[in-house]
């Protein structure tokens, strides 16, 4: 008999997913942190339009940090919590000091592609393991990151 996770998944893949899991929310934690830099930081003719759009991100960010570890809680797992561990484990790179309005833009955009890769991937794993709850957080993100990269492509005039 296959061993269970605590919500009737199999164990071993619900914690190959929580680990995922741990390394997304690595990188949304390191991505949370550039953007509350380039909404405390940015200058120039932009500044009012994208000081507001910066904290609406930075927000929904935030939100999604705890989704993501509540998740990795819901599969049985522990959530990483040391700033130590996200920088280790974040293919999202610190940003510091970015104060141009097109240099902030363009790394949130790098920064979704990469979510969005590694959320796709998470979403795959997801739908095999027949884990709806994680897939269907994924999913809900996917929509809006593309979303979002469009809107942030117009505005750099791509």
């Amino acid at each position: 008999m296959e061993a269970l996770s605590q919500i009737g998944l199999e164990k071993e893949g619900s914690d190959n997913l929580a680990e995922k899991l741990n390394e997304l929310l690595a990188n949304y934690q390191i991505l949370y942190m550039n953007v509350r830099g380039f909404h405390w930081n940015i200058r120039g003719e932009s500044f009012f339009e994208l000081h507001a759009k910066f904290e609406e991100t930075y927000n929904d960010l935030l939100m999604k940090v705890d989704e993501i570890a509540e998740r990795v809680l819901t599969l049985g797992s522990v959530p990483v919590h040391a700033y130590s561990d996200y920088i280790k484990d974040s293919t999202i790179e610190e940003s510091e000091n970015l104060t141009n309005g097109a240099e902030c833009v363009s790394s949130l955009l790098k920064s979704f592609q990469i979510l969005l890769r590694m959320q796709r991937e998470i979403l795959d794993d997801a739908a095999e393991l027949s884990d709806e709850g994680t897939a269907s957080l994924m999913s809900d993100y996917i929509k809006e990151q593309e979303k979002s990269i469009w809107m942030l492509n117009a505005y750099l005039g791509h």
